[in-house]
């Protein structure tokens, strides 16, 4: 089942911003990486990456910057900001404190699925 719904889009940051925090990624990398990454169950589409990683750099929580790659094409590489990976170590504490309340509205099911 892949999932590029609002409850995706809700995590979506979270997740672009732990991606990047492995090293500079351009856009369609980055969207591969995210399906790899998560067994294919997520995926954004680049009507959801793009707006999202202009919204995050306007943040100033990822920095892009053109590159031309050996081929001659011009890329945008993302690459996480300080303020990004603050941000980042915030995000993952609330989703481990909402997993945990999951967890217990659903009985421990979320500990069997893992």
């Amino acid at each position: 089942m892949k999932f590029e719904s609002q409850l995706l889009k809700g995590i979506a940051p979270v997740v672009v911003l732990e991606i990047l925090s492995r090293g500079p990624m351009y856009g369609y990398e980055l969207s591969q990486a995210i399906e790899q990454r998560s067994s294919e169950i997520l995926t954004l589409g680049k009507g959801t990456l793009y707006p999202l990683l202009y919204n995050l750099e306007a943040k100033r929580l990822v920095k892009g910057k053109w590159e031309t790659s050996d081929s001659g094409r011009k890329r945008r590489y993302y690459a996480l900001t300080d303020k990004g990976h603050r941000q980042l170590a915030r995000q993952k504490a609330e989703l481990i404190e909402l997993t945990k309340g999951l967890d217990a509205v659903l009985g421990g099911a979320l500990k069997l699925a893992f």
